[in-house]
């Protein structure tokens, strides 16, 4: 919950200089970051690979959606002061690594790859054999949930333009990778394991279901983001058109 704190003093003294920065965006990476705190600490029901399936939703995808809306780069890069700090992170964030990492299928073969390496490999009953691969799958799910999110978002100023169609057709492919998977884990558990047939189960609809429902959240914030476009092109066109033939 530090960096809900950091972000909420950040947006404060964003605030206090007279620069506008909606509270929602406080509010909704608050959010994100109890859900990514709940989801690595905070008690889950049912049994043991149910629980599991409703930390990976906390914490790989519910949070990392929550955390991108936010726009926390761009609240970085506002509050930095003109200097080596600010331009070596938009160096970063405007890097040709930065760029390969947030074009959409990249990352959507980063995080949905990743899930089915865990579930559809040995990589789940080896990182419950050793702790340190564990905490390691832990944080990529986290950061690769982040990137998915900021890759399909593209709502911080980061390398390049991906336009709304190729977002939204990689969004579709990657709920579609998801579902399967959770299909898949229906009707048998990730190889090595011993789930009971219920708790098997019942994980497995919680993350088809559960999958459904932040992926709709991600739809709804493309469908905002095209509205605003479609407004803008139309306000330019009105704009144009009003113009008398003979001023050009």
């Amino acid at each position: 919950m530090c960096a809900a704190v950091v972000y909420t003093v950040g947006a404060a003294r964003l605030r206090r200089r007279g620069d506008a920065w909606p509270w929602r965006r406080d509010c909704v990476f608050a959010a994100g970051c109890a859900a990514v705190v709940w989801g690595l600490a905070g008690p889950v029901p049912g049994g043991p690979f149910t629980a599991h399936t409703g930390r990976h939703l906390l914490t790989a995808m519910a949070g990392p959606a929550l955390l991108a809306v936010a726009r926390p780069l761009t609240l970085v890069l506002r509050l930095l002061p003109p200097g080596r700090p600010r331009r070596g992170l938009l160096r970063v964030a405007h890097s040709p690594a930065a760029g390969g990492l947030l074009f959409p299928p990249v990352a959507a073969a980063v995080d949905v790859g990743g899930l089915w390496l865990l579930y559809r490999t040995d990589l789940w009953e080896a990182a419950h054999r050793h702790a340190l691969l564990g905490g390691l799958l832990e944080l990529h799910m986290l950061l690769a949930g982040l990137l998915f999110a900021m890759a399909v978002y593209r709502l911080d100023p980061v390398r390049g333009r991906c336009g709304l169609s190729l977002r939204a057709v990689t969004l579709l492919a990657a709920g579609a990778a998801h579902a399967v998977l959770a299909k898949s884990l229906y009707l048998s558990g990730p190889p090595g394991t011993a789930f009971a047939a219920a708790d098997l189960r019942a994980g497995a609809q919680l993350m088809y279901y559960g999958g459904d429902a932040v992926e709709v959240f991600l739809a709804l914030v493309l469908a905002v983001q095209w509205y605003a476009a479609t407004g803008r092109r139309r306000a330019r066109q009105a704009a144009r058109d009003a113009v008398p033939a003979g001023a050009h």
